[in-house]
């Protein structure tokens, strides 16, 4: 069976029959995970194995775990800061947060492999321009050096645990106020204006660090009429051809209350695919999300394909074998000892 373009989400701790026959469609390529979906490591590692015999080849498995509060599992995992804890580290000492940064990413890649989850949804490159409140302390810094540098780091932690790194929300989602899950943001920018939050993506993709892309439910109306996430113009002309990407595009939430105004979830999945993003996710509305699913479920696209396997996670040990390792106990002593030296208290 042919390796599908739409990320659904599932309602519990393990599967359910209506899980099961929604995941066997052709059209389904992956499943994200939520805290909903968590109990403990070895609940996971059941529900994984689950999702992982549905199809051949497996369905992709994600999660977002930047840290901080985006950290879908918490008790049985390393407690992470914030990305902007790292960028004030920078101000003080290079060297550390470089350290940081990719020992984060080693952890989080680390952790989430052996549970059998093949991504995590980050790093998170937005510039902190002090104005969006769904960003905020997810941002490393305000600087585009900075943040191409850490996130650089980042995802050179999670590629050594086995992961490839989703960079997000491009072009950029730090500079507009609206969070994109309840209203459509328009950053009223010129394209001049917009190639610093551009930036650290063409350093990841210069350096191939970043396995994929993840856009952003926003409209940047000095440059393209469409939200990025759905525009063939940041996708193909900007992306692909000028930056010269290779990988996985992946298109935010579609069932983010941003993207109302462009009809119903069909729609919106049809309009994203035109603007040829790889993998469409579609979290929460259950109903509609099935209905796509089954409608779309004779589309295929080989590119896509291709790019999607490679996103596939390495081979990593378990757990329990990765928390008796030195390499772990090495990285999680160095965390701590960072965020104890700043007076964050780390619980895990």
């Amino acid at each position: 069976m042919a390796r599908g373009f739409i990320m659904l989400d599932v309602a519990g701790l393990e599967l359910t029959s209506a899980d099961r026959a929604l995941l066997k469609l052709p059209s389904v390529g992956g499943v994200i995970l939520f805290s909903r979906n968590y109990d403990s490591p070895n609940q996971l590692v059941n529900l994984t194995n689950e999702i992982r015999k549905i199809q051949n080849p497996p369905l992709l498995i994600a999660v977002d775990h930047e840290g901080g509060r985006v950290q879908r599992f918490k008790e049985g995992f390393t407690e992470l800061p914030p990305m902007r804890y790292v960028g004030r580290l920078y101000d003080i000492s290079e060297k550390d947060a470089c350290d940081l940064a990719f020992n984060i990413g080693w952890i989080i890649g680390a952790e989430l492999r052996s549970v059998g989850v093949d991504l995590c949804f980050g790093p998170c490159v937005d510039l902190d321009w002090g104005a969006s409140e769904i960003i905020g302390n997810r941002s490393f810094h305000k600087n585009k050096h900075t943040v191409e540098l850490l996130s650089y780091k980042y995802s050179c932690g999670l590629n050594k645990a086995g992961m490839q790194a989703v960079a997000k929300h491009f072009p950029g989602h730090g500079y507009v106020v609206a969070d994109s899950h309840l209203e459509l943001p328009i950053d009223r920018r010129s394209f001049s204006r917009l190639l610093d939050d551009i930036y650290p993506y063409e350093g990841l993709i210069r350096k191939n660090a970043i396995g994929a892309v993840m856009m952003s439910h926003i409209i940047y109306e000095q440059v393209n009429s469409m939200p990025a996430s759905l525009s063939e113009y940041w996708i193909m002309d900007h992306l692909r051809q000028q930056l010269r990407f290779n990988g996985a595009v992946f298109c935010d939430d579609l069932s983010m209350k941003a993207l109302k105004p462009y009809g119903n979830l069909l729609e919106r999945a049809e309009l994203a695919l035109k603007a040829n993003c790889d993998m469409l996710l579609m979290c929460n509305n259950r109903e509609e999300a099935g209905n796509t699913a089954e409608v779309l479920s004779n589309q295929y696209n080989y590119s896509s394909m291709s790019r999607l396997a490679r996103l596939l996670g390495r081979k990593s040990p378990s757990k329990e074998e990765l928390i008796n390792s030195d390499s772990w106990v090495t990285a999680t002593n160095f965390l701590k000892d960072k965020l104890n030296q700043r007076g964050f208290e780390l619980k895990g």
